[in-house]
């Protein structure tokens, strides 16, 4: 397991975060409805040539989760930002996932943020997307934020089980579930998915464009929540280079194929 030991206050909420290895920077961005622990077999690998950041979203993981917390993309780079100044970072590395991609992107056109690589991968960022239950959910936020604790801990288990083309391991289960259950992780669950709304991506999809540093895109080829065409379009709009397939990789390569991610970023790195 990672070690989250500092809490910094940005835009309004405590965010846990770590920091690993030497060198210059690699910050490692998280998605939904995961928390940084899904970078826990990744980051030690470069963590010989990188300082690397990580933290948990707000209203993921071990930050701050409350009631009328806005958790939205909306709120995430914004927090970013506030974390890049705090850490006195300019151009670090950047590792993004799912949501993590959404935030990075948001920063980068729509905040000015900088990165000296960026390594993305089953990203948030192209519509549409938002799942069926994630709009059933949207729609009766309060009725599964309300749910007996057994039967949300199984419709949780399967969730989380679509993200990956493996079977899940019962310690990834347990690590994946663990901010989600009880009186306070429940409801923070649903508020997360309630709050999930393509405005923030549609608000800069039409800004993209290739960025000024290299660029990795690589994608589960069986991804069944973002399919890997959204990958190859997503490629072709912000790096010189197509898509890197991922064999038998669904959305959560970490647990998948955490190989290959390790891969690229030491491939991007030490090409610098």
């Amino acid at each position: 397991m990672l070690d989250l030991p500092n809490v910094m206050t940005v835009e309004g909420n405590a965010v846990r975060w770590g920091k690993l290895g030497e060198g210059p920077p690699l910050v490692a961005i998280h998605g939904t409805p995961f928390s940084s622990q899904v970078w826990r077999r990744i980051v030690p690998q470069p963590a010989g040539r990188r300082s690397i950041y990580y933290f948990d979203l707000v209203g993921y993981g071990q930050s701050e989760m409350r009631e009328g917390q806005d958790v939205s993309l909306g709120v995430q780079n914004r927090v970013l930002v506030g974390l890049f100044r705090e850490w006195g970072l300019e151009r670090p590395d950047v590792l993004a996932h799912d949501f993590g991609g959404a935030t990075a992107l948001r920063a980068w056109y729509l905040d000015g943020l900088r990165y000296a690589s960026l390594t993305i991968f089953d990203a948030v960022a192209l519509a549409p997307w938002g799942s069926p239950f994630v709009q059933h959910v949207r729609q009766h936020e309060a009725a599964f934020a309300g749910m007996p604790d057994y039967m949300h801990r199984a419709l949780l288990a399967a969730y989380l089980q679509t993200a990956a083309h493996q079977p899940l391991s019962a310690e990834a289960l347990k690590v994946y579930s663990a901010p989600w259950l009880g009186s306070v992780g429940q409801p923070a669950f649903y508020r997360q998915i309630a709050q999930m709304d393509q405005k923030f991506t549609d608000e800069v999809q039409g800004l993209y464009g290739p960025l000024d540093c290299p660029v990795t895109v690589l994608w589960g080829e069986e991804d069944q929540w973002i399919p890997y065409t959204q990958g190859e379009a997503l490629a072709a709009l912000i790096s010189d280079r197509p898509c890197v397939p991922v064999p038998g990789a669904g959305h959560l390569v970490q647990e998948d194929r955490p190989e290959a991610i390790v891969a690229a970023v030491l491939d991007q790195i030490m090409g610098q």
